[in-house]
C-alpha cells in the first residue's frame, strides 16, 4: 500500500527507520556532504553564525561544521533515534549542538537564524498547504542577511523514498516555490551516489531573505 504523509504516522515510520537501519544503509547518506559545505564556503559564512540542518536526523553535517569551527548549530530531525544516534557519535562533541525533535510542517523556531539548510527533507512535504506553511516560517526566522539552501529530488529524481511519495522539482518549479519570500542566487543539480551504487538526482538551490519594504 502506498504510503501518503496524511495517511500515516509520520514520526512512528521515521523512528523505524532509524531504530532498523544503521547510517550506511540510508539511501542519503554521506560521508562528507561536499554540496551542502559548499554553500558555506560560496557564502563566506562565519564560524560564529547561528545555522540549522532541517531534517539533518544522523547525517554528517553536523560533525563537518563542527570540524570546520562552526559554534552556533541546531540540528532538528522527527525522529528522536536519529538524534541520539548523531550525539552518540559526537560524544562529548554533541553538547555544543542544540537538538530539537520537531515535524518542518508543525515546526516554530524559537529564535532566527543566519543559515538554514534543508537537504532531502523539502520534497517529502507533498501538500501545498505545508510547503507553503513551511516557507512562511523560514521567512519568519531567518535573519534578513540569512541564507537558505534547500536540496530536493529533481524533476529526474526518485518519486518515492523509504516507501513515502515524494514531491520532485525543477530548478524552476524550486524557484517559484520559495520565491515569494527570497531571492534566488544559485541553482545547481547534483548526482549522489547511495551506499547501493545507485545514483538520485538532486537540486539545490540557494536563496537570501528578501528585505521587507
Amino acid at each position: 500500500m502506498n504510503k501518503k504523509m496524511e495517511n500515516f504516522n509520520q514520526k512512528t515510520h521515521w523512528q523505524r527507520i532509524y531504530q532498523h537501519k544503521t547510517n550506511t544503509d540510508v539511501s542519503w547518506y554521506q560521508a562528507k556532504p561536499k554540496v551542502s559545505l559548499s554553500f558555506f564556503e560560496k557564502f563566506n559564512i562565519p564560524k560564529n553564525a547561528k545555522i540549522i540542518d532541517i531534517g539533518g536526523g544522523d547525517s554528517l553535517l553536523v560533525d563537518n561544521l563542527l570540524a570546520l569551527g562552526y559554534t552556533d548549530i541546531t540540528v532538528l530531525d522527527i525522529s528522536e533515534i536519529s538524534l541520539q544516534k548523531a550525539q552518540q557519535r559526537l560524544g562529548s562533541l554533541a553538547n555544543n549542538v542544540k537538538w530539537i525533535v520537531a515535524d518542518v510542517a508543525n515546526f516554530y523556531p524559537s529564535q532566527q537564524y543566519d543559515f538554514w539548510h534543508d537537504r532531502a527533507t523539502f520534497h517529502f512535504l507533498t501538500q501545498n498547504i505545508d510547503v507553503q506553511k513551511y516557507v512562511r516560517t523560514i521567512s519568519q526566522h531567518i535573519e534578513p542577511l540569512g541564507v537558505l539552501v534547500v536540496g530536493t529530488f529533481s524533476d529526474k529524481g526518485p518519486k518515492k523514498c523509504s516507501g513515502i511519495e515524494v514531491k520532485q522539482y525543477s530548478k524552476k518549479s524550486l524557484v517559484t516555490t520559495i520565491g515569494q519570500y527570497f531571492k534566488k542566487e544559485t541553482c545547481l543539480t547534483h548526482r549522489h551516489k547511495t551506499p547501493f551504487d545507485t545514483v538520485q538526482s538532486f537540486v539545490f538551490c540557494s536563496f537570501t531573505k528578501v528585505p521587507l519594504v
